[in-house]
């Protein structure tokens, strides 16, 4: 999944540019804006499924969502490398990131993925085997 001492965000939850949306800073920890959120035509495709089709979403909405989701992951992703550094490891696996998720109170969310996880080992394995 990832490496271990490259975890995002560091799990501070402050933004290093000072400002939500980033911009501002000349600061030598500043992060780029796309280094920092996910891709908002990403972030917009799967908004607009949970919407009925002549829906709209205003673009502060997409932006923060854009920013919650981004905080999110490397809030967990976070968890899961510090747990990888005290274990010496340096890949985040998918049963780190639900130790995280669970350690950090998102319990609710664990089962679903769960399932998702072993589906998705199950399909990369039928794929790799040929």
């Amino acid at each position: 999944m990832a490496d271990a001492p490259a975890s995002p965000g560091g799990g501070g939850g402050s933004h290093e540019s000072g400002s939500p949306r980033g911009g501002g800073g000349g600061g030598g920890g500043s992060v780029r804006e796309q280094d920092r959120f996910l891709p908002i035509a990403n972030i917009s495709r799967i908004m607009k499924k949970a919407i009925p089709a002549n829906g709209k979403i205003a673009k502060d909405a997409k932006e923060t969502v854009q920013e919650c989701v981004s905080e999110f992951i490397s809030f967990i992703t976070s968890e899961a490398s510090d747990k990888c550094q005290r274990e010496k490891r340096k890949t985040i696996n998918g049963d780190d990131l639900l130790w995280a998720m669970a350690t950090l109170g998102f319990e609710d969310y664990i089962e679903p993925l769960k399932v998702y996880l072993q589906k998705y080992r199950e399909v990369r394995t039928d794929e790799d085997g040929g």
